[in-house]
């Protein structure tokens, strides 16, 4: 397919009409942070105003975000007056808001859709809050998140879940109300949290209207989303911790660069411009993360004592362009570009002094592609995932060679994407399988992209048997629950065998162990 490169003298268009385009459509989210207008005190609405539930994300050791949308009519633009709205929060150490701890007011601004982003502060680490916010005369549903253990602790263990990839048209989000019902201090989303498509008939459900394009059709993919009540729960449980990868905005663009032929520059930045500012309005995110026109700074660090340190990253907006034409390609030519790049050389230099810094004992890599470079072909025949880290060779051996060089502690990689399970071993060069092992990939299923799942895949399965690394394959779809603690860290496969119809039972066909200072995984049973 043909792609669009948004990068020639100046991502291929004259300087100055760029730079003119940037600033104006970057004008246009930092409204948001002025009231100008005058703010309606005492709202009444024309329903129930909290429609899209609550959520937290972002936990620090005395701070964590909480999230809600006034949205009385989801589906139909929102339904709120286009003016500034006053909303109340209150945070509490129990349930029933005996025990108050803090609240405040935020507006919620017709320019960022009425949401509301609060960074609650002065918290004790380490601990379960319960929140709310009123509108009104209207509360909306209790809220739980839980804080990050102090810098300087020394935590037993953390417990947290992954998934990504959940395309509403495929089916129902079975994986969620099993992952309630664990014990567990975050839920990471490593991205496609919502797809772009427009609706068609093949699945159990279907998008609302053609494929998105403006701010408004994002909005309302993002509320479709929310609107299920399994995923919607699962945010007002726990605390999040997000990022996106393609589907969020445009299928496999890089950077700059779209995969469809004949968009100009404008369309596409103008774009990208209201996939990030929806997605900025949906999730539980700081300030830090705001977005600036066509552009939205993602990649950030999560702590949990001296324990682990989550490395959140960026894995599309700053990466060149998929290399040889993307798809499935042997790994020559432009694969091998030194310029070539996955993160951008910002975003890794970023990542490479923070794990340079970390004091923890596990070093994670919440993202979005696969690290390990898995052969596809069929006999001798050489075939590699264009998109993920293969694709950027150069880029992906300098960061193993980091790990083994600076003596990285335990980095594991966290993985979507590829909607299938993996549990691959991490090494310096897979070409030689006496090459040391340098760290641990875990690839979590999708949630429901792909559809039932459990089929099996000649590809994949001739992958699973023919490249050494690979410790484990699954095709079914879920989430991956893990439990880590100083000593070591357990990962558990939990499957849902069907998603075209809810209620699926929940399995859980294999679990791995990592041990502390011994990267690779083992089976647990």
């Amino acid at each position: 397919m043909a792609r669009t490169i948004l990068s020639g003298r100046r991502y291929g268009v004259e300087r100055r009409r760029f730079l003119k385009y940037v600033a104006a459509v970057s004008a246009i989210p930092s409204i948001a942070l002025r009231a100008d207008q005058p703010v309606v005190q005492s709202p009444s609405f024309s329903g129930y105003p909290f429609t899209l539930g609550v959520a937290s994300g972002d936990p620090e050791p005395n701070s964590v975000v909480l999230w809600t949308r006034l949205a009385p009519q989801p589906l139909d633009g929102g339904g709120m007056p286009d003016r500034p709205v006053n909303v109340t929060w209150e945070v509490a150490a129990d349930e029933s808001f005996a025990q108050p701890v803090c609240r405040g007011t935020a507006l919620a601004m017709p320019q960022l859709g009425h949401s509301v982003h609060v960074e609650a502060d002065g918290l004790d680490p380490h601990r379960w809050y319960f929140y709310r916010f009123h509108a009104g005369t209207e509360t909306s549903p209790v809220g739980r998140t839980r804080t990050a253990p102090a810098a300087d602790s020394a935590p037993e263990q953390v417990r947290f879940a992954f998934t990504s990839c959940q395309h509403y048209e495929y089916g129902y989000f079975n994986g969620y109300p099993h992952m309630q019902q664990e014990d567990l201090d975050l839920v990471i989303h490593l991205g496609d949290y919502i797809y772009e498509y427009g609706g068609t008939d093949r699945g159990p459900r279907k998008h609302i209207g053609n494929e998105i394009v403006s701010l408004n059709d994002y909005r309302t993919r993002y509320a479709q989303y929310r609107l299920d009540l399994t995923l919607q729960d699962t945010h007002r449980l726990f605390p999040w911790l997000v990022t996106w990868d393609d589907h969020e905005f445009d299928n496999n663009y890089a950077s700059l660069v779209s995969e469809e032929e004949g968009v100009s520059p404008e369309e596409f930045l103008a774009r990208r411009m209201n996939a990030y500012q929806a997605y900025y309005e949906f999730m539980p995110l700081r300030r830090r993360s705001f977005p600036r026109g066509p552009d939205m700074q993602l990649f950030r660090r999560c702590s949990y004592g001296r324990l682990a340190e989550f490395h959140v990253l960026d894995t599309r907006q700053y990466r060149t362009d998929q290399p040889n034409g993307d798809h499935q390609k042997p790994m020559e030519g432009k694969v091998f570009d030194p310029g070539a790049t996955m993160l951008g050389a910002r975003q890794e230099g970023w990542l490479m002094s923070g794990l340079l810094k970390s004091q923890a004992t596990w070093n994670v890599l919440a993202q979005q592609v696969m690290m390990a470079p898995l052969n596809r072909g069929e006999g001798d025949e050489q075939r590699y995932s264009m998109d993920q880290w293969p694709g950027y060779d150069v880029s992906r051996r300098r960061l193993l060679n980091f790990f083994h060089e600076r003596q990285i502690p335990n980095p594991v990689v966290l993985t979507g994407d590829i909607h299938l399970n993996w549990v691959n071993d991490l090494q310096l060069n897979f070409r030689d399988p006496k090459s040391p092992v340098v760290g641990t990939e875990l690839v979590g299923t999708s949630m429901t992209s792909g559809g039932n799942g459990g089929n099996v895949i000649p590809e994949y399965e001739r992958a699973a048997r023919r490249n050494d690394f690979v410790r484990w394959y699954n095709s079914n779809r879920g989430y991956v629950s893990c439990k880590v603690t100083p000593q070591q860290w357990t990962s558990y496969f939990r499957v849902t065998p069907y998603v075209d119809r809810p209620g699926s039972p929940l399995e859980t066909p294999a679990a791995f162990v990592i041990e502390n200072g011994q990267p690779g995984a083992k089976p647990a049973w």
